[in-house]
């Protein structure tokens, strides 16, 4: 035993004398690209725990370390090749902390941190099994042999010519004698050992007064590790048509991460409509008004695995989302007052798989038209007909499967297209390929199919595509001039059939089609503080099944209205074009102008008379927006128009909507993002 006793003595005189000339070499670590872990093992209540067995293994096993905590709660391992490493943490007494999946990066240190909470009675009941003396000096022999190895590469870089020196900055704290981890092992031996209780390090060489190193010339802070492992995290596409851009999350923490939206607006539709009510868009509402689109407040809630996301819906968007789903009108309950005031909610799990799995159920916002339901993450106000028109949300089930940190595969079970319900026999089916390779270039192509979507007619199911690309082609993000140029295109195509109706040939034959695409171009100024988006798009939809309603006498997609049938066969062809700058001098706030011009082949948006009926004491609307309108504001009893005609006789006749071929509209606004 006192043999023993004097080899750990000397071994551990040899490690203090290895660490002191470590501290005083060069700093070998960047020349062998390798990156180094300081973690921090805790215990349920945060403090931090010593004696901590901690086993880090690189995902393709070819690396295998122990370590154990110290009084500070601190293991460390040091030249680990870059990629990702799974941690383990145990101690006895205490459960085992959850699997850590973390991401070395060359030439950084990775800073992660285990939690240890109480262990169940069954657990704490099994001791864990003693170290050895041998042990415990093999590993200290190991780390002998690796400093060794790394002591005379060191020497054999400061051998090599040099430029006349200058002021050498401070040594960098990873290759101080305190970096010396307390237990390692070597790459080659494939079972992990434990070491005993590191040595106190000897304290590193001071420079004197007037050999101080001006500040400018230390070491820099490392940069942040690149995240390879967390999907879409190894660049920033926040530079995305549909994508928030905030970089920063304010009061994020581990359990809740919060968000705030704020969307206030002003438009002047040039038409000058007396009721000031916009027709066919699901962002452009009032004209001549100062109007909250969107108030909402919520987060994302994550802890062990498990998620939750509730986002509230309130403003404009809380009342004019919902009118376009005709779902609430099956069967009992009232789904549209249940779901009225909210946006997103939904509860899942995150599965360990590949770089990712999550299932979770509840609505969700749908990506369908590229642009974002949320107008703060869009290069413009007002998207074209392929976004406006298709949905916003989906009630269902999904699953997000990212077998690669650049691409996900997202399976979609719902009630049906932007549902509350399902309308008739079968469910929504549908999911999203989302491919990302380059920072520079989005893919994504949404499918949808199966399901029966239409109030009324239960043997008619709907299929739809809608792809879409976004390219940067320029940039240049420190420039005062053009720092950002970039396009997006998406195309559209789909058709209902069945039930009488079908996809194909002449209008005559209950034909349902709807085609259309979109362009927008983006150029960013001044370090992104300025930008100028101009495009537009087109569509076709025969059978209007996708043309938005207009709320002539507060119609909704329930109620239809006599004044704008939608019935098969009967063409919608419209085409759009705008103009937006907008002003960003913070992550969280924009400041915005746009111009557009819409244009449709049949008369569609409101005009100088508007789409409301006059008269009191029905206040604008009668209450029965199915029903002809008479001149007074009452209603006429009758859906067809020779019926309405001679009930509104004694009425003045009958009232009809003023309806437009174009619309000019000129808008500004603020929203702000938290």
């Amino acid at each position: 035993m006192n043999i023993q006793k004097c080899m750990q003595c000397f071994i551990i005189a040899s490690l203090a004398v290895l660490a002191a000339s470590f501290a005083r070499a060069d700093d070998a670590e960047a020349a062998l690209g390798l990156g180094a872990i300081r973690g921090v093992a805790l215990d349920g209540s945060g403090q931090p725990l010593a004696k901590v067995s901690v086993a880090i293994r690189s995902w393709d096993g070819s690396i295998d370390r122990m370590a154990i905590s110290d009084s500070s709660g601190v293991f460390m391992a040091d030249r680990l090749k870059p990629g990702p490493y799974r941690i383990t943490a145990s101690k006895e007494g205490l459960a085992s902390a959850p699997v850590t999946t973390v991401e070395v990066a060359q030439n950084q240190i990775t800073r992660p941190y285990v939690v240890l909470a109480a262990a169940t009675p069954a657990a704490a009941a099994a001791p864990a099994a003693p170290l050895t003396m041998e042990q415990e000096l093999q590993a200290m022999k190991d780390r002998i042999a690796v400093l060794e190895a790394e002591l005379k590469a060191r020497q054999a870089t400061a051998a090599a010519p040099a430029a006349p020196a200058s002021p050498a900055p401070a040594p960098p704290a990873a290759i101080t004698a305190a970096a010396v981890p307390p237990a390692v092992q070597t790459p080659s031996d494939p079972k992990p050992q434990v070491g005993g209780k590191a040595p106190t390090p000897a304290a590193p060489p001071q420079l004197a007064p007037t050999q101080r190193v001006p500040e400018a010339l230390e070491a820099p802070e490392p940069a942040p590790a690149v995240d390879n492992f967390t999907p879409f995290a190894f660049a920033n596409f926040t530079w995305l048509n549909g994508t928030p851009r905030n970089v920063d999350t304010v009061l994020d923490t581990k359990f809740f991460t919060p968000e705030v939206r704020f969307d206030t607006n002003y438009m002047e539709d040039f038409n000058q409509p007396l009721d000031h009510t916009i027709v066919g868009a699901t962002e452009s509402f009032r004209s001549g008004e100062v109007q909250v689109e969107q108030i909402s407040v919520g987060g994302d809630f994550h802890w062990q695995n498990v998620r939750g996301r509730v986002l509230t819906m309130f403003g404009m968007f809380a009342t004019t989302t919902p009118r376009n789903d005709a779902s609430f009108g099956v069967g009992q309950w009232d789904l549209r007052g249940a779901y009225k005031y909210t946006s997103e909610a939904y509860g899942g799990y995150h599965f360990n798989v590949n770089h990712g799995l999550n299932v979770d159920a509840g609505i969700f916002v749908s990506y369908i038209g590229l642009f974002s339901y949320y107008n703060f993450d869009n290069w413009t106000y007002q998207p074209s007909y392929v976004s406006s028109n298709t949905p916003w949300f989906f009630n269902g089930v999904r699953v997000q499967w990212f077998p690669t940190n650049k691409l996900k595969i997202e399976p979609w079970f719902i009630n049906g297209w932007q549902s509350y319900a399902k309308y008739n026999g079968h469910p929504g089916l549908g999911g999203q390929l989302l491919w990302m390779p380059k920072e520079w270039f989005k893919l994504v192509a949404n499918q949808y199919g199966y399901g029966q979507d239409n109030l009324g007619l239960p043997h008619t199911e709907r299929i739809h595509t809608d792809d879409s690309i976004e390219v940067r082609y320029y940039h240049n993000p420190e420039s005062l001039h053009i720092s950002n140029m970039a396009f997006s295109l998406t195309g559209d195509a789909g058709c209902q059939y069945g039930g009488g109706l079908q996809c194909t040939g002449a209008p005559s034959k209950n034909k349902e089609s709807f085609v259309g695409w979109m362009l927008y171009d983006r150029i960013w100024f001044h370090k992104d503080l300025y930008a100028l988006t101009l495009g537009g798009g087109e569509m076709s939809n025969w059978g209007r099944y996708l043309t938005l309603l207009p709320p002539i006498n507060g119609a909704d997609a329930v109620t239809g209205s006599p004044y704008f049938p939608e019935a098969p066969g009967l063409r919608a062809h419209m085409w759009d074009s705008t103009v937006t700058f907008q002003y960003m001098p913070r992550e969280y706030i924009t400041w915005w102008t746009e111009v557009g011009y819409r244009h449709s082949d049949i008369p569609y948006f409101a005009g100088r008379g508007g789409v409301t009926p006059p008269g009191f004491p029905f206040g604008g609307t009668n209450g029965a927006p199915a029903q002809y309108a008479c001149m007074s504001g009452a209603p006429s009893g009758a859906t067809d128009l020779p019926t309405a005609t001679t009930n509104c006789a004694s009425a003045g006749g009958v009232w009809f909507p003023d309806l437009r071929r174009s619309e000019t509209k000129l808008s500004f606004g603020v929203m702000v993002k938290f």
